[in-house]
């Protein structure tokens, strides 16, 4: 049995990352290392800092990892792509020229005998009410095609230095660490969903850039992936256990 990948927040193409280069070939490289185990691999949202599809024209760069997500489908691997809240702009370029499969809302999905409830994790009972109004405007649809009025150049430099400035209000960019059952707004809302469905086993999340694996009771688990920035995460399912693993350089197992 193959196996199932889960990755998420690589943010490719940062301002506020140095070394974007070497960023996009270490995954890349990951991606190259699996790619005769895997059955599946779901990206959980902001692979990309910022992406913005124009009528003709997606934005440059990327090239490794598109090509590499190209030649995983060909060879008919599922690549399951999460819009997150810095690549929520994507309107049928990545599937017709990447074959990735598009998700813009939480999907629950039966793996192996096994419920996975997937999402990238912003809007998900987070309490910032900043935050969640910003979200309904990129959301909108009218909101988007207005920015689709600007050229392409003035709207993917919008776009970046925005997300920059996102990234940077952090300390020294990173998310803050894990701070509590009580104050995790993904620990939460995933406690108060499972009340309904309480058949969930895995509720798998990006967004918060911390690696974190927690029982939320005798049978479920919640894990959020951490990041393709600093930790180079991912989990795997091997089709009755998952783990939380992180890619180092020169591994010889990797799930």
């Amino acid at each position: 049995m193959k196996n199932i990948y889960f990755l998420s927040d690589a943010h490719l193409g940062s301002l506020a990352v140095e070394h974007k280069r070497t960023q996009e070939r270490r995954l890349v490289r990951f991606l190259d290392s699996i790619k005769d185990k895997a059955e599946a691999i779901y990206l959980l949202g902001d692979m990309f800092d910022f992406w913005d599809e124009y009528r003709y024209v997606v934005p440059k760069g990327f090239t490794r990892f598109l090509g590499k997500i190209s030649e995983l489908t060909d060879s008919g691997i599922e690549v399951h792509f999460f819009i997150g809240n810095h690549d929520i702009w994507t309107y049928g370029y990545l599937e017709e020229e990447c074959g990735v499969i598009i998700h813009r809302k939480p999907v629950t999905i039966e793996l192996h005998d096994k419920v996975f409830y997937l999402a990238h994790g912003d809007g998900l009972g987070d309490p910032d009410v900043k935050f969640r109004l910003l979200r309904s405007v990129f959301h909108n649809r009218f909101c988007q095609r207005l920015l689709n009025f600007f050229h392409p150049w003035y709207g993917v430099q919008l776009g970046l230095k925005w997300a920059k400035h996102s990234r940077m209000k952090r300390i020294n960019g990173k998310e803050a660490s894990f701070l509590g059952e009580e104050k995790e707004f993904l620990v939460r809302y995933s406690k108060e969903y499972i009340e309904q469905y309480p058949d969930i086993d895995y509720f798998i999340y990006g967004h918060r850039h911390i690696m974190l694996d927690l029982k939320l009771n005798h049978n479920a688990r919640m894990l959020i992936l951490g990041d393709w920035i600093w930790q180079f995460s991912y989990a795997v399912f091997d089709g009755e256990h998952l783990f939380l693993e992180q890619y180092v350089e020169g591994d010889t197992y990797l799930g």
